[in-house]
């Protein structure tokens, strides 16, 4: 009797979202924990490049820039939480591509789309540590005061990113499709400026395009002390909207990409 009960207490157990949302994210921990040089890398690269636009600026704008360095340094750092959240995954896919292991995502009963979503996910909570790192820098590098509230800025910048977790998608599946397309995908990480710079250009329609309308938001909380109550209901929907929008959207394609990928018999080449 007592075998019985030991039997079936080692019986394996179906695993479910919860437990590959756990692996996702123990797996993003280890790899950031075992190469930590790299993580830092990242880090003094992109201050290196604010440094630069902060100290040239200074050079060539003189006061003008001193005078609108608190919306640079919000929106760098929506850049940099953006540029995490894009090549999340199809900088992913394409190391998995080439490594020959995509075809274990896969076979996975969970299904490829959502494997790749919550790898997506756990990199974007490894790109808002070391994004917090790079904003507490640049404050200190520039002396500038910002509205630091945890709560708005987190819901802010996490809807405001995901819109662009889904243009990651839409680029993933491409990436199983073309493979080779880098060069095109990372040319639209600059894009990424622009649509952050949307506000400033004051058209209505912008509001829909990914990362503007939660720029314009973000630089509200961070900058004017705005808190997450004292938005409007209409402003906190568009924002909504959009981010769900785009993941849908993201994940058609996804999706399209990867059955026609199977139907062309080009899934694992490389």
């Amino acid at each position: 009797m007592s075998q019985r009960l030991q039997e079936e207490d080692v019986t394996p157990q179906p695993a479910g979202y919860y437990h590959l949302a756990r692996a996702v994210l123990y797996r993003e921990f280890l790899i950031f924990v075992r190469y930590p040089a790299n993580a830092i890398g990242g880090i003094v690269i992109s201050l290196f490049f604010f440094g630069v636009l902060f100290y040239g600026g200074q050079m060539v704008a003189g006061q003008a820039l001193t005078d609108s360095i608190e919306g640079i340094i919000v929106g760098y750092f929506l850049w940099t939480l953006s540029v995490g959240a894009y090549s999340a995954i199809s900088n992913d896919i394409g190391s998995e591509v080439q490594w020959g292991t995509l075809e274990r995502h896969v076979m996975t009963p969970f299904g490829f789309a959502p494997v790749a979503m919550l790898k997506g996910v756990a990199k974007i909570v490894r790109t808002f540590i070391t994004s917090t790192v790079i904003l507490v820098a640049m404050i200190l590098i520039t002396g500038t005061t910002l509205e630091l509230n945890l709560v708005t800025i987190v819901v802010v910048a996490t809807l405001s990113i995901v819109s662009v977790l889904g243009l990651g998608l839409a680029a993933g599946g491409v990436t199983v499709l073309y493979k080779q397309v880098g060069n095109w995908l990372n040319l639209l990480q600059f894009g990424f400026i622009v649509l952050i710079s949307a506000p400033a250009f004051e058209l209505g329609w912008m509001r829909f395009l990914p990362l503007a309308h939660g720029s314009a938001l973000l630089q509200r909380a961070m900058v004017d002390g705005v808190r997450l109550w004292e938005f409007s209901p209409t402003e906190l929907g568009l924002l909504v909207a959009v981010a769900v929008g785009y993941v849908v959207l993201g994940y058609a394609v996804f999706q399209y990409a990867t059955r026609r990928a199977r139907r062309l018999g080009v899934l694992g080449d490389y």
